[in-house]
């Protein structure tokens, strides 16, 4: 069978199951559920014949590496995803992990981000192999824990030898064929200010209404370093939380009196090209120019740095290179279009574990998952075309990637 014909003959209810059945783990980070989930994708991997072993990252916490062993005639491509999700929030209609699907959309958390990627790659190789055909370059399934902590997943994989010509990232861009995504970092800034009581808060430095002017400006940044206009269009800058009171200690309970202490806390992104220490220093003018406008206000801004949570890095890749071109054409052939490709919002700006296979591996890859449109809400889901569509697409770039018997 050629790998089209193979490719439109997948067993569609199979690869929904699969699906279903991973999303019924409650594999939330750093949770025995996360290992069980951890162990039946090697056991999956085992049944099909791959070699397939538990890699040990750090305390109790596992990766699922499996191979697909070519005839050694061809280049190598790895698949990565994370097995880890974000917590169940309020509002869901659907059971979070059911698995539920109906005549559009499979639900469940973690489901766009991001098991329905793992699960494309698994059916890839899977109706690859129900339909006979062997590949001449090895094909690596690294389904990964922590990416929700950095990567560390990931990192523990590479640097324990993990590695492959060329790399498919299947974090959710609604099939789109993502080439550029930033880099994150995290900030704190403290906003200390005069207090008065109200009566004469014409002597006070209001903190809180410092924060409030200093909050859009931060919104509005991109970074002075930016080399052209595309890295420019990935930088953002976001407050996610805010607190303001009457000293360090935050007294609350004393509304009358003028808030003489902020504390802010955010994320920034940069492209790559740029770094974390400009990307600061521009956050710092902007306070040096707040603190002008409000003299007596004093600021400081430093970033968060953990060493068990390591920073994510930017990734990039040319839309020249021959896994761009494989996704591309594979698109094409699946869905009659051309693949939107590029440094895309909002997926650009998420920060993902390609970052550390493109720096810390040193390998050539794409960013390209189902799901992403309704990812991080409530009733979670992906949309069954999509997903089934990316295991087409998956199957047709494993072919051109690492060629095909």
């Amino acid at each position: 069978m050629d790998p089209l014909a193979a490719a439109r003959n997948i067993d569609e209810a199979a690869c929904l199951e699969t699906l279903s059945e991973m999303v019924r783990f409650k594999s939330y980070s750093e949770t025995p559920e996360e290992r069980r989930l951890a162990e039946r994708m090697v056991d999956i991997m085992r049944g099909m014949g791959l070699e397939a072993a538990l890699q040990p990252v750090e305390g109790n916490r596992v990766n699922a590496i499996g191979t697909w062993r070519g005839t050694g005639d061809g280049k190598s491509l790895l698949f990565n995803g994370h097995l880890d999700t974000n917590p169940v929030t309020e509002g869901w209609s659907v059971d979070p992990w059911g698995g539920f699907v109906d005549d559009d959309f499979i639900y469940g958390i973690g489901v766009s981000n991001m098991k329905a990627g793992d699960a494309a790659s698994l059916c890839a190789v899977r109706s690859l192999m129900n339909a006979g055909l062997k590949p001449g370059g090895d094909v690596v399934l690294t389904y990964v824990v922590g990416e929700l902590q950095g990567g560390v997943g990931t990192l523990a994989a590479v640097k324990q030898g993990v590695r492959a010509d060329y790399f498919v990232n299947s974090e959710p861009t609604d099939l789109q064929a993502l080439t550029m995504h930033a880099a994150a970092f995290v900030f704190h800034i403290e906003l200390e200010g005069i207090t008065r009581h109200m009566s004469k808060r014409e002597e006070a430095v209001d903190a809180i209404r410092a924060a409030c002017d200093l909050v859009p400006r931060l919104t509005g940044l991109t970074f002075s370093d930016a080399p052209n206009e595309e890295v420019r269009s990935i930088n953002r800058v976001h407050v996610g939380t805010i607190r303001g009171a009457l000293s360090r200690e935050f007294h609350e309970w004393r509304a009358p009196q003028v808030a003489d202490f902020v504390h802010m806390s955010g994320s920034g992104r940069y492209g790559p090209g740029q770094t974390e220490e400009r990307a600061v220093a521009d956050i710092r003018d902007v306070l040096d120019q707040v603190e002008a406008e409000w003299p007596g206000l004093r600021t400081h801004v430093w970033t968060e740095t953990r060493d068990d949570k390591p920073s994510m890095p930017a990734f990039e890749v040319s839309r020249d290179s021959r896994i761009v071109k494989a996704v591309n054409a594979a698109y094409r052939a699946v869905r009659g279009t051309e693949q939107p490709t590029g440094t895309i919002t909002p997926p650009g700006f998420y920060g993902t574990d390609a970052g550390h296979l493109y720096v810390e591996g040193g390998m050539e890859g794409i960013v390209c998952g189902p799901g992403g449109r309704y990812n991080t809400m409530p009733d979670e889901r992906v949309d069954r075309d999509d997903y089934l569509d990316m295991i087409r697409i998956y199957m047709l770039t494993i072919c051109d990637i690492c060629g095909v018997e």
